[in-house]
């Protein structure tokens, strides 16, 4: 037999397409070509192919090997290929028998000693693989075993070497071990997540925080350093549900094509927080050449993005976030290959209301174009799509010097308690709408949301004094809907609009001051 034909995948973006490994000896001189659109890393298999083949007792072909990777077209990027290339030279050379190879897919890195490396991006390999018809099995190195059972449909087998996966592919049994039960774990919500009752005062900030959480708003404290706004938004994800299954399973699979999957906390809500000196490829994803990578909006998804200091940020960086605020998913183009990564997540910014932080007081002394100037670092077209703009006051001295209560569950706002209040109000939207009020369209808005006619007044109003976009005004009566689900009312009143109205239109400007 001089052809074999090894399965295995690839990754590109979110997605893990089927990649067929055609192995060809033939006579003639000597020589190791790779074919198939392969990148520095696919070539450089060559060498460690050759080396892992002699260490496993096999002699090298001197003959000569073609290695094709089908379809010529994908970008073929990592080591994930050494091991169905050195399975396809091994079965073209008559060291392993054909039949049957169909039926398997394989990935994995080798090292010169012939031991089976990690791989990047595996959990979207198996979720691919057992999609496929009919079924496959997967086999992947020991170390992204426990992660590839996170596929639960998947059937997947873990080998330590090449030597190992041989004696498999013969039909000698390879001992797995024992499954971490990962997939049933329970730490869903970390020991150290922020107590929001620990945050003194800022009732305010504390109630748009429970909004934002209850109706997945997007929202942007405002206010001088150290009055808490971090706090705040560290403490919103332990006011959120836990994650379902495959809300866990897509996070982690984003997770792992970063090679930052945590498998002890793949339950957790992701919370991201970069720097301000974060690039656009950072943020919204792009970067690796032919292999566009996810960024910290998609490394989000289904959880939390803090940009703290969000006026620090380039301008043009935070402008890419537009698009992905209203679609959930972003598509990173270039010259060869277009891929989209999804991008849910829940914006949580914060700022200061000028350069110094004190702007209002008397110890700023930023002139009215300095704060202008800062400001205008966030576009409108922006701020038109946070629903919740809370300005955080310093917490007075008696407030911040008050000895805590000695039970945190007594406390109404503790993160337990604002959690239970979150749950209902979401339980109520998902029943009524099939989704959360942050996600309805302007229409599902409509059949969704029952105004009352005062409410309608005072809507109108404020848009026509304002002179807000259509987008802020739906934006405004989200959030009055999540404020009537949270107290229980089926009609939007005028209150709830009134609650909504003062969270859109409170930052300070040199023009309000």
């Amino acid at each position: 037999m001089t052809l074999a034909i090894i399965n295995s995948r690839a990754v590109c973006g979110a997605q893990a397409p089927q990649v067929t490994v055609e192995c060809h000896l033939a006579n003639g001189l000597p020589g190791f070509t790779i074919v198939g659109l392969p990148e520095a890393e696919v070539r450089e298999s060559r060498d460690r192919v050759r080396a892992a083949l002699q260490q496993c007792g096999f002699e090298f072909p001197s003959r000569r090997i073609t290695v094709n990777l089908a379809p010529a077209d994908l970008p073929k990027h990592s080591g994930r290929f050494d091991l169905p290339i050195a399975l396809g030279i091994l079965a073209a050379d008559g060291h392993l028998p054909t039949q049957g190879l169909s039926a398997y897919e394989c990935v994995g890195e080798l090292s010169l000693t012939g031991a089976l490396k990690p791989v990047r991006g595996i959990l979207s390999m198996a979720l691919a693989s057992a999609q496929h018809q009919p079924p496959r099995k997967l086999i992947v190195p020991l170390g992204n075993l426990d992660e590839a059972r996170l596929a639960s449909k998947a059937d997947v087998t873990g080998a330590d070497s090449l030597a190992q996966v041989l004696r498999y592919l013969k039909g000698f049994e390879v001992e797995q071990p024992p499954s971490t039960n990962a997939s049933q774990n329970t730490e869903a919500r970390p020991q150290d997540i922020h107590e929001l009752a620990n945050v003194r005062g800022q009732l305010e900030g504390k109630l748009a925080l429970e909004i934002a959480a209850a109706g997945q708003h997007h929202l942007l404290l405002q206010g001088p350093p150290g009055s808490g706004k971090s706090m705040l938004a560290q403490c919103l994800p332990s006011l959120l549900p836990e994650m379902t299954e495959d809300e866990a399973v897509q996070s982690a699979a984003l997770a792992s094509l970063q090679g930052e999957l945590d498998i002890t906390r793949w339950k957790q809500r992701p919370y991201r927080h970069p720097h301000h000196s974060a690039s656009a490829a950072a943020l919204v994803g792009g970067g690796g050449g032919g292999n566009p990578r996810p960024g910290e909006i998609s490394l989000a998804h289904k959880g939390v993005l803090f940009l703290d200091e969000i006026a620090e940020f380039h301008r043009h960086v935070l402008d890419m976030l537009r698009e992905p605020l209203e679609t959930g998913v972003v598509n990173i183009a270039r010259a060869q290959r277009r891929v989209e990564f999804p991008a849910q997540f829940q914006l949580i910014a914060a700022m200061n209301p000028c350069p110094c932080g004190y702007y209002g007081q008397s110890r700023c002394r930023c002139r009215p174009e300095h704060v202008i100037r800062y400001q205008s670092r966030i576009s409108g077209p922006l701020m038109d799509r946070i629903d919740l703009q809370v300005c955080i006051r310093e917490v007075s001295a008696q407030e911040l010097c008050k000895p805590p209560s000695q039970s945190v569950s007594d406390d109404p706002n503790c993160s337990e308690r604002v959690r239970q209040r979150v749950c209902a109000a979401r339980e109520l939207q998902v029943k009524r709408q099939g989704k959360l009020n942050g996600e309805l369209t302007a229409g599902e808005l409509h059949e969704c949301t029952a105004l009352s006619d005062s409410a309608i007044e005072i809507a109108s109003l404020a848009m026509a004094r304002l002179r807000w976009s259509a987008r802020t005004y739906h934006r405004v009566l989200k959030v009055a809907r999540t404020v009537a689900d949270l107290q229980g009312a089926e009609q939007v009143s005028k209150s709830h609009v009134a609650q909504a109205l003062q969270f859109k239109a409170q930052l300070q400007t040199p023009s309000a001051q």
